[in-house]
């Protein structure tokens, strides 16, 4: 069969080649793109049998020019980007790598808590200015209540380090689960009690505009969102409302209404108190060589 990575994704070349040996040791052709260029998705991927990518949005179009197609194996934890009507409808597997970024989002996460709280992109443009001392004193996270909304393994990941630092954890999940150190409670009782809400839950149907402005309503105005998410399971202009009213005090985002570049239209670019990152929470050279590993094991599972 013929195997396509439409891109490295992160990695060399030289590293996916010597990862599917064992499948070019089989008699398969494999072939590995040494850049990212989506308009070129459609020509790379012609007579393709199999074909990975992590998270560039395919479509009809892209499968209509992919007669041969056999098998989806992304790189990527969401398949949101993918038409999977369209795959199940024309029986093309997908798999993706679940589990790959599990530390690398879950300790951003910290990260981003950190770094807003001690103001950290604000004094370090204060330090480089070379004209001023630092902004207001910041917060600890050491004591604060963390509400975890979804508890899967980056939520729950998640809570086993805010408790390093001394959190009390409460959590939101559609269905209750048992977690050391973290105690279940309802959406309206954790935004109400949570100084800090991390997101962690998978888009659908259910959670887009998960929350809106009656959410950020009920919580504390001393509180910060993060979401390393998805972008849709928050109500962007409502958000972005929510901070310049001081209805909430602010927002680390890696996520958003669309891939980065944001359009300059964005309304949370505007917005005061927030931590603004280009989706970089999956981006580790550790966690881009653990997925490469599921791709490559998922592809030889389907073959077998």
């Amino acid at each position: 069969m013929k195997i396509v990575f439409l891109e490295p994704l992160g990695l060399t070349v030289e590293a996916i080649e010597v990862a599917c040996d064992g499948l070019k040791k089989q008699g398969h052709e494999v072939v590995v793109y040494p850049d990212r260029r989506p308009e070129l998705n459609i020509e790379r991927a012609a007579g393709a049998d199999i074909i990975v990518e992590s998270n560039m949005p395919l479509r009809k179009d892209f499968f209509d020019a992919c007669p041969n197609l056999k098998m989806l194996s992304i790189a990527f934890t969401g398949l949101d980007h993918i038409d999977m009507e369209e795959c199940q409808r024309r029986g093309i597997v997908v798999k993706n790598a679940a589990g790959y970024s599990t530390e690398a989002v879950a300790e951003e996460t910290i990260c981003m808590m950190i770094g807003l709280y001690r103001h950290v992109i604000e004094n370090d443009s204060i330090t480089r200015s070379c004209k001023g001392l630092s902004m207001a004193p910041g917060r600890e996270i050491a004591g604060k209540t963390v509400g975890i909304i979804g508890l899967g393994a980056i939520g729950q990941r998640t809570a086993a380090l805010v408790q390093a630092f001394g959190c009390k954890v409460i959590a939101w999940n559609r269905t209750p689960k048992q977690v050391p150190g973290v105690t279940m409670v309802e959406k309206e009782t954790l935004l109400k009690e949570a100084d800090i809400v991390a997101l962690h839950i998978a888009l659908n149907n259910d959670t887009k505009n998960f929350l809106t402005a009656k959410d950020f309503a009920m919580m504390k105005s001393s509180a910060i969102i993060v979401n390393a998410a998805r972008g849709p399971v928050v109500n962007t202009a409502d958000l972005a409302e929510a901070l310049k009213k001081g209805i909430i005090a602010g927002a680390a985002l890696d996520v958003y209404d669309g891939e980065p570049p944001l359009s300059s239209e964005n309304p949370i670019l505007e917005a005061p108190n927030t931590l603004l990152l280009p989706h970089i929470g999956f981006s580790t050279k550790e966690a881009f060589q653990l997925r490469l590993g599921i791709v490559v094991d998922n592809i030889e599972k389907f073959l077998n």
